[in-house]
C-alpha cells in the first residue's frame, strides 16, 4: 500500500549520523545476523514505511533511548514475507508495515511473540471492525481509509452532487467522470473492491464495480485517480485516502469522501519470534504505541490516521479521526476472509472488466439508455427484459461461498490465473451471459 520497492537488495540506514548503506542480499544478512554491541545497541525494524516518516520515528526514539541506534530494512510485501519467514528471521527485531495479508499469515507461522497493550487508550477495532490480532502477536499502527477523492469544482459545474455511497457512483449522470483503478497493477485496490464486495455483497457488488466500470476510465497507477482528478480530467476517483490527503496538504483542490460503508485498514507493528534485543524491540512498539509516537504520523507529509483514538487531541483542522465519523460510514470487513481475496479479485477484474472495458461501457449505457426511456414510457415486458439484462450485466463464474473458502481463494494467491481450462471456461461464461444481455436490451428498445 505504502510500498517503496527495493528489489534484490537491503537497504541497510544505520542511523541519521551515518550514510545510507545499499548492499547485496547475502551481505545484508550477514550483517543483520551479528550480535549488537551492548554499548552501542542495534535494534533491526523491517518496513515498508517512506524514509520520511521513519527518519522522524527513529530521531523522536533515540533520544528517549540513546543506547539503542534504529536500523531500517527496506522491504516491500513480498520480500518482507520472505524473510520474516526465515528461521532467524533476518535478525529482524520488529516488523512494522502496511501490509494486511502479511502479518496473518506470519503469526500463524509463529513469527511473532506477544507484547501487551492498554486496550483503554488503544482498542484494536473501529466500529464493528477489528484492527489488531485478538491474541496481541500484532497491534495496529494506523488505519487508512477507502473512498472517493473528488473535484469539487467540477461537480459544481454540471451540478451535481458529491456521491455518498459506493452505487452512487453507478448512476449515469457521473459517467464519464470516473477514475478507477485496476486492481492487478495497483496494490491496494484489490482491498478498495473487496470492502465494496463485501458491504454490497458479492454478487451485488462485481454487479456494481460492473456498472461504475462502464463509465469510467481504468488506470494502472496507484497515485492516477487522485492525479487524474486534480488535473481535471476526472471528477470522481476511487482511491485510498492519503493520496487525497497529500494533495490537499499541497495546495490542491480535491475533496475525499468516505461513502457509507466504507473500511479503514490497518498498518500493523509485531515484534519477531527470534528477537535478541527484546526489550529494545518492545521499547520501539510502546513508542509507536504511545500518544507522542501516534501523533508523529499526523503530520503535513504523512497524512495517515493513528489507531489510538487519544491521538487525535489538538490535531490539524484538515486531519479526519475515524473513530469519531458516523456509525453508519464503517462496515466490520472481514479481514481474515479479505486477506486471501486480492488474488482472486484481481483475476475476476480483468477478465469481466479490464479486458471487456470497451464492451462493459457499451452494455451499461445500452441498459441505462432503455432504462431511461422506459421510465418515460412504461413497459411490463420491456422492464423484466432491462431487468434481466441487468443481473446478466453483472454476472460473475466465482460464487460467494467459493469466495469465502480459504482453499479455493489460496489458488489465486500469486494474483494469477494459472489454469487455462478454467480461464477459458470462465470467459466464456462471462461472454454468453453479456451477450444475452445485450439481446434482451435490444429486444425491450423494440417494444418502445
Amino acid at each position: 500500500m505504502y510500498h517503496r520497492d527495493i528489489t534484490n537488495r537491503i537497504a541497510l540506514r544505520p542511523s541519521r549520523r551515518n550514510v545510507v548503506a545499499a548492499i547485496p542480499s547475502a551481505l545484508g544478512l550477514a550483517l543483520l545476523g551479528r550480535p549488537a554491541l551492548a554499548a552501542d545497541e542495534r535494534l533491526i525494524v523491517v518496513t515498508s514505511f517512506p524514509e520520511e516518516l521513519t527518519t522522524r520515528y527513529e530521531s523522536e526514539f533515540e533520544k528517549l533511548h540513546p543506547g539503542v541506534h534504529v536500523q531500517f530494512v527496506w522491504k516491500q510485501s513480498r520480500d518482507a514475507l520472505a524473510l520474516l519467514s526465515e528461521t532467524a528471521q533476518g535478525g529482524a527485531d520488529v516488523y512494522w508495515a502496511p501490509a494486511l495479508g502479511n502479518f496473518p499469515i506470519l503469526r500463524d507461522r509463529g513469527a511473532f511473540q506477544k507484547f501487551s497493550v492498554d486496550r483503554a487508550a488503544l482498542p484494536g477495532r473501529l466500529g464493528g471492525q477489528i484492527l489488531s490480532d485478538p491474541n496481541g502477536l500484532f497491534e495496529a499502527y494506523d488505519v487508512a481509509g477507502y473512498g472517493i477523492v473528488v473535484d469539487p469544482a467540477a461537480l459544481a459545474r454540471d451540478g451535481l452532487k458529491h456521491p455518498k455511497s459506493w452505487s452512487d457512483l453507478a448512476s449515469p449522470a457521473y459517467a464519464g467522470r470516473i477514475a478507477m483503478p485496476i486492481p492487478a497493477k495497483v496494490g491496494f485496490s484489490p482491498a478498495l473492491y473487496d470492502i465494496i464486495l463485501q458491504s454490497e455483497g458479492w454478487e451485488r457488488g462485481w454487479a456494481l464495480l460492473g456498472e461504475i466500470a462502464g463509465g469510467a476510465e481504468l488506470l494502472g497507477s496507484g497515485a492516477g485517480p487522485t492525479a487524474t482528478v486534480k488535473e481535471g480530467r476526472a471528477a470522481l476517483g476511487l482511491t485510498i485516502d492519503f493520496f487525497a490527503f497529500n494533495a490537499l496538504a499541497n495546495g490542491e483542490s480535491v475533496a475525499f469522501v468516505y461513502p457509507e460503508k466504507t473500511a479503514f485498514l490497518p498498518a500493523h507493528i509485531a515484534v519477531t519470534a527470534a528477537t535478541r534485543r527484546l526489550e529494545a524491540a518492545r521499547a520501539f512498539v510502546d513508542f509507536a504505541l504511545s500518544a507522542k509516537g501516534q501523533k508523529l504520523m499526523m503530520e503535513a507529509d504523512s497524512s495517515r490516521h493513528p489507531a489510538r483514538p487519544d491521538a487525535y487531541a489538538g490535531k490539524p483542522a484538515a486531519v479526519v479521526d475515524p473513530f469519531a465519523l458516523p456509525p453508519g460510514t464503517f462496515y466490520p470487513y472481514d479481514a481474515e476472509i479479505g486477506r486471501r481475496r486480492p488474488g482472486v479479485v484481481s483475476v475476476l477484474f480483468d477478465l469481466a472488466i479490464t479486458e471487456r472495458h470497451a464492451e462493459t461501457q457499451r452494455l451499461w449505457r445500452a441498459i441505462h439508455a432503455a432504462e431511461a426511456r422506459l421510465a418515460a414510457a412504461p413497459d411490463a415486458a420491456g422492464s423484466a427484459a432491462v431487468a434481466r439484462a441487468r443481473k446478466l450485466a453483472g454476472f460473475t463464474p466465482v460464487s460467494e461461498a467459493q469466495a469465502s473458502a480459504s482453499a479455493f481463494l489460496d489458488r489465486f494467491s500469486n494474483r494469477k490465473l494459472e489454469d487455462g481450462d478454467l480461464a477459458a471456461r470462465w470467459r466464456a461464461e462471462i461472454s454468453s451471459a453479456r451477450a444475452e444481455a445485450l439481446s434482451l436490451v435490444a429486444s425491450a428498445e423494440q417494444r418502445l
